[in-house]
């Protein structure tokens, strides 16, 4: 590997364990104490001195944003001593589920890696000095769910993990009840973190104004669609109704398993991916990652091809009916068909099966997640317009609900970092237009505290749409969405200042 582009990988370790499939770095942990992570950024600009610009200008361009989002990150903003998150990627032992390798030859790399868990939790402690009481509230569930499926009762390395586990639940615990309740990152600080990750100058007014522009077309879509559905309900009387059609919690992976096999014949049918073949397995989450209803684990670019994993998870048996009854109605069958593109195809395992074909290694194996995640929600509206499901208004419904949770996302994530918005109006936004109940409101704006990039589904399908419409006055009749997809899947998951190359200007006449 480029030495520049191990440096990048170094400092992003999970990511690239899980996501890019680089298994040499099995049974590791990230120093992600402050001396380790300045050591990580001094080992990248050395490299970054020593070796010249890659061959190609596009992969120089995509890594040197990288290269410039980690200084941001961890230098500029020293987010490793804010947010939780990072740790609890470093920590996580979900990766080893897949079957991208033997049996034993996982079970020995999670082994090995939780036997570093205690210096993983040190470095933690040693780094976690600037976590505000909100976002240590809304991340304290994820950090008890790391040990979900551990032994108390096991050997040493386990019980070892488990203590150094422990430590970590307490600071974050303590935190939360007696930490600063200010969770405001400010905007000088998100617009570079959010610039800085795509390779693009951010104005946080001008993009505030695209997601309310963006929110009144789908609140129209919405609209639209109820109506066709009943023209004699209002959209508020037809929701609760909606979300209340969902299967039983025995029967919602076998929902989504018929969706699965439904939209993989449908973007083959349109050609709408360039490569959707491999194996997309149905099935809950590890217990680590119950909190997350849907997720997809693809096939990573660097590894041997294995079966990825399309996770969906019922609620448990023991919680209370409202609690059950609020959980399923994520898999109604007004909204699962939209997560289900989403998160299979022509969303994130199409994206998965292409990024394997990518043509360099920087293109395979860094990952902008606004591109990804604006990928996998641009692509639900495609269906819309492709005629999917074209006789059943729900699934317009659907687009739209998700849509509306999306771009109050970027709404709320520019509000609560600006000082525009307390949570408790961010959760109010939510209801008002999102039309999640008070409690699903309250989880997404407390999710906004730590994850301060969360608009990135918005953003990065807006950006898509644009270059979109650029190809189409440029290609003119030649344009075609194959084409077009094709175009944006040979960039691998670009930065979001990088997508013009799939509509180059034209070169020099003569």
């Amino acid at each position: 590997m480029d030495e520049r582009l191990r440096a990048v990988c170094d400092l992003m370790m999970p990511q690239a364990r899980e996501m890019s499939g680089l298994h040499e770095y099995d049974g590791r942990v990230q120093d992600l104490s402050p001396e380790g992570v300045r050591a990580g950024l001094a080992a990248m600009d050395r490299a970054a001195r020593g070796s010249g610009p890659l061959e190609d200008p596009h992969d120089e361009a995509h890594l040197a944003v990288f290269e410039e989002s980690l200084r941001v990150q961890y230098g500029e903003l020293e987010l490793h001593r804010r947010d939780p998150y990072p740790h609890l990627s470093n920590l996580e032992l979900a990766c080893y589920d897949r079957e991208y390798a033997p049996r034993a030859d996982r079970a020995r790399a999670r082994r090995e890696h939780l036997a570093r868990w205690p210096d993983a939790v040190d470095a933690a402690l040693s780094a976690l000095d600037r976590v505000r009481a909100p976002v240590a509230e809304a991340l304290l569930g994820p950090v008890l769910g790391l040990a979900a499926d551990l032994d108390p009762d096991a050997d040493g390395v386990e019980r070892a993990a488990l203590r150094a586990h422990g430590r970590l639940v307490d600071h974050v615990r303590d935190v939360a009840e007696h930490g600063d309740p200010d969770p405001r990152l400010g905007g000088r600080a998100l617009a570079a973190l959010m610039g800085a990750q795509e390779g693009l100058r951010v104005d946080l007014t001008e993009l505030a104004g695209r997601a309310d522009r963006e929110r009144v077309r789908l609140t129209e879509l919405l609209t639209d669609a109820c109506r066709l559905l009943d023209p004699r309900s209002g959209v508020d009387d037809l929701l609760p109704g909606l979300l209340a059609d969902h299967p039983d919690a025995d029967g919602v992976i076998a929902e989504a398993a018929r969706l699965t096999d439904e939209v993989i014949e449908f973007t083959r049918e349109r050609g709408l991916a360039p490569h959707v073949d491999g194996e997309c397995l149905v099935g809950p989450a590890p217990p680590s990652r119950r909190w997350a209803m849907a997720m997809m684990t693809w096939s990573a670019p660097a590894e041997a091809d294995a079966p990825s994993w399309y996770h969906v998870t019922p609620p448990d048996a023991d919680w209370p009916e409202n609690e059950r009854e609020e959980w399923l109605t994520v898999f109604s069958r007004t909204s699962l068909p939209s997560i289900t593109l989403h998160e299979v195809a022509p969303g994130h395992f199409a994206h998965g099966r292409a990024l394997r074909r990518a043509p360099s290694p920087v293109r395979r194996l860094l990952h902008s997640l606004s591109f990804s995640e604006g990928w996998a929600h641009y692509v639900e509206e495609v269906c819309l317009d492709e005629g999917f499901r074209a006789r059943d208004p729900r699934f317009a419904i659907g687009v739209a609900l998700e849509a509306l949770v999306r771009v109050t996302r970027l709404t709320c994530a520019i509000g609560l970092h600006t000082g525009a918005l307390s949570l408790d109006e961010a959760a109010r936004y939510f209801v008002r237009d999102a039309h999640l109940s008070p409690a699903a409101a309250s989880a997404e704006a407390r999710r906004g505290t730590f994850d301060a990039g969360y608009g990135r589904y918005t953003w990065g399908k807006l950006e898509i749409q644009r270059v979109r419409r650029r190809a189409e006055r440029e290609w003119g009749a030649d344009f075609t969405l194959p084409r077009f997809h094709g175009a944006l899947m040979r960039l691998g998951s670009p930065p979001l200042g990088l997508l013009d190359a799939v509509v180059p200007p034209p070169g020099p006449t003569r």
